[in-house]
């Protein structure tokens, strides 16, 4: 029997309030969790009202997680509304190998030139699309949840899609939680690097 690996995975996310960055927080920790793994997930409101910006962040680990703090040197960045681009530094902290996962029909070349980012990974997908798509509504955690798995590969599909189901489940239609593991299947088709 092979040891597992020792790693731990850092993600911060940028949203604005209602657009459900804690809520992916939170699934992704859960899904972790169902892997075996350690965890933590947690929000860092500034003022709290639909549309201000949203931090929330999410550890993943082999082992025990000890520190207890906001995530500086992340190894993936998810950013739910470009807008947010302009207005916080989303990249600060990245760390150069990491990846920065942006939700915009842009190209990862375009977000690279905005960001004048040379070294870490860039990836995009159209969240916002997709879950205008599959759920009618611009709610794109559920997406990036997607793209953050294509990305860093941090849990695994099934993982996140029965945490979707149970989680979910507890308190949305069936059709509605349908709808968003087909917006993780779309983002993780969908989702491109450069």
């Amino acid at each position: 029997m092979s040891e597992k690996r020792q790693r731990l995975v850092e993600i911060r996310w940028h949203g604005r309030g209602g657009q459900g960055s804690v809520i992916a927080s939170e699934l992704l920790a859960e899904a972790a969790m169902d892997e075996g793994e350690y965890f933590q997930a947690f929000p860092d409101y500034g003022p709290e009202r639909m549309g201000a910006p949203v931090r929330a962040y999410t550890r993943i680990s082999t082992s025990p997680i000890r520190q207890h703090h906001q995530i500086i040197d992340p190894d993936a960045v998810a950013v739910l509304d470009m807008t947010l681009l302009g207005v916080v530094d989303v990249t600060e902290g990245l760390k150069d190998d990491g990846a920065l996962i942006v939700n915009t029909s842009k190209s990862p070349a375009e977000i690279r030139q905005i960001l004048k980012l040379d070294k870490a990974r860039v990836y995009t997908v159209d969240a916002s699309r997709i879950a205008m798509d599959t759920l009618g509504r611009n709610i794109p955690n559920t997406p990036m949840i997607g793209a953050i798995i294509k990305a860093t590969g941090v849990v695994s599909r099934e993982g996140v899609v029965r945490t979707i189901q149970e989680r979910l489940g507890a308190r949305l239609s069936k059709g509605m939680v349908e709808a968003n593991v087909r917006a993780v299947e779309r983002a993780l088709a969908e989702t491109q690097q450069g």
